[in-house]
């Protein structure tokens, strides 16, 4: 098959992708987007070359809980309301006099002063793919738009564009482990598509990216795991450059291969070389457990969190962590107090505590959130549905104050009560952290002019 950036988005390209993994990794295409990692980097350099900006030092994580968590069962508890809206957890206080949060949650509530809490977020749509679209683009999907696919560019793709490489060895736009519903880049293209490990770091066993492709000629064949690979880089790549392939390679495709075998990507996605204690801090969990008629899916993500610290410490401008399934229709209660809370509470806390200490919380904004809450009431199953009227996020860094509640929901965590907020607003924060016009537009592929956001104000709240 002779594949072109046209293919991208077809359904037939990715199941054939997903069909023969390592036909992929043989194939020198990269990720999702299917692109040679040296056409990416021609036609980013083609882009930068037409208008692009400067680099900066700042950078976002996106903790994206997709599924919806709950308000009620993570920062929003509401102890005084009837039983079947106040769920089975309490409330704990935090460090933070006055701001409590379920309590299942107890080394969150030790760090509360390190970040802060949304409360009134609110849309109209309780579907997770038209979800995913609005949190990640700022618009809502159009009528006739297939959902998988982004009628308007990600905030990861913006970025990306907007400011290009913050490290010229890695890519400007991580997405860990696969792209999902909101992350594409619509008509900016696929030179500004996210870099999607494909490769999962909560699963057990070695971590090895097959995105990671070397240049035409050279095989992986005798590469059986990822020590072997890290430890046999120094070798290929004194055997190509005896070979003279190196300078018959373009620019394009010298860096390409700079990036696959230099020091920044390996050091940068090499889980193995994190100390054992610091791995251990934000959780080995046992492998995801798939969801049963009677019981939600129980996740193994933590280390994808350590993931995302790495790379943005390496000069990744934006990593998005896929957190999913958050989805509790059946057996909520059971499945957050057995699954969810416990490895969120230790890797979320895990990656602020490692960001400040490593003096990275400053210059990097964390953003965790789904794409809506859920049902104020519980169902009949001891689950809650999906629910985009009010929502809570946790975010931090970036100059943001930690010990902050914006906005509130009512009584029964149904509806914001006041200061209510809209995803367009957090995302219009992250740009202004980064230096973003939202103002700024881009044409469509009809040539019709988009500004970045369609509206949004930064939360101000969040810094006073």
């Amino acid at each position: 098959m002779n594949l072109r950036p046209e293919h991208i988005g077809c359904p037939e390209f990715r199941r054939l992708l997903r069909a023969d993994r390592r036909g992929f990794l043989r194939s020198g295409f990269l990720g999702f987007a299917g692109l040679s990692l040296s056409n990416l980097l021609r036609m980013e350099a083609q882009a930068k070359a037409a208008g692009g900006k400067t680099s900066r030092d700042k950078s976002v994580i996106i903790l994206w809980m997709r599924g919806g968590p709950s308000q009620h069962e993570t920062w929003d508890p509401k102890p005084d309301a009837p039983q079947d809206y106040r769920g089975a957890f309490g409330a704990m206080s935090t460090s933070v006099p006055g701001i409590q949060i379920c309590d299942l949650l107890p080394m969150s509530a030790k760090i509360q002063h390190k970040y802060s809490i949304i409360r009134s977020l609110h849309h109209t749509d309780a579907g997770h793919s038209a979800g995913d679209q609005i949190m990640f683009t700022g618009y809502p999907p159009t009528p006739a738009q297939n959902l998988e696919i982004n009628a308007y560019p990600s905030c990861g793709s913006i970025v990306a564009k907007e400011l290009g490489h913050q490290n010229p060895k890695l890519p400007a736009y991580v997405v860990i482990p696969r792209n999902c519903p909101g992350t594409g880049p619509a008509y900016l293209g696929a030179k500004y598509a996210a870099f999607a490990t494909e490769a999962d770091p909560a699963k057990p066993g070695p971590f090895s990216i097959p995105n990671f492709t070397p240049v035409e000629g050279i095989s992986f064949d005798r590469l059986d795991d990822r020590r072997k690979l890290l430890g046999s880089f120094d070798q290929i790549r004194r055997e190509v450059d005896a070979s003279g392939v190196m300078g018959a390679m373009d620019s394009f495709q010298q860096q390409a291969w700079d990036i696959v075998g230099g020091p920044d990507a390996r050091a940068a996605f090499d889980l193995d070389a994190e100390p054992a204690n610091i791995r251990e801090r934000y959780g080995f969990m046992p492998e995801y457990v798939a969801p049963t008629p009677d019981r939600c899916g129980v996740p193994a993500w933590s280390q994808r969190m350590l993931l995302a610290r790495r790379l943005v410490e390496a000069g990744v401008r934006l990593v998005t962590v896929d957190l999913r399934w958050w989805d509790t229709h059946v057996k909520g209660y059971e499945t957050m107090r057995d699954g969810f809370l416990p490895r969120w509470d230790r890797a979320y806390t895990a990656l602020i505590e490692d960001l400040d200490q490593r003096g990275m919380l400053d210059n990097t904004m964390v953003i965790a959130w789904g794409e809506f809450g859920r049902t104020p009431r519980v169902n009949s199953t001891g689950g809650r549905d999906h629910y985009p009227n009010v929502f809570s996020a946790a975010v931090a860094g970036g100059g943001i104050k930690g010990g902050r509640v914006i906005g509130s929901s009512d009584k029964q965590g149904a509806y914001p009560a006041d200061n209510p907020k809209k995803a367009q607003d957090v995302l219009a924060t992250m740009y202004r952290h980064l230096g973003i016009d939202v103002t700024k537009n881009y044409d469509d592929l009809q040539g019709r002019p988009h500004p970045i956001l369609p509206h949004g104000t930064p939360v101000d709240e969040l810094f006073a």
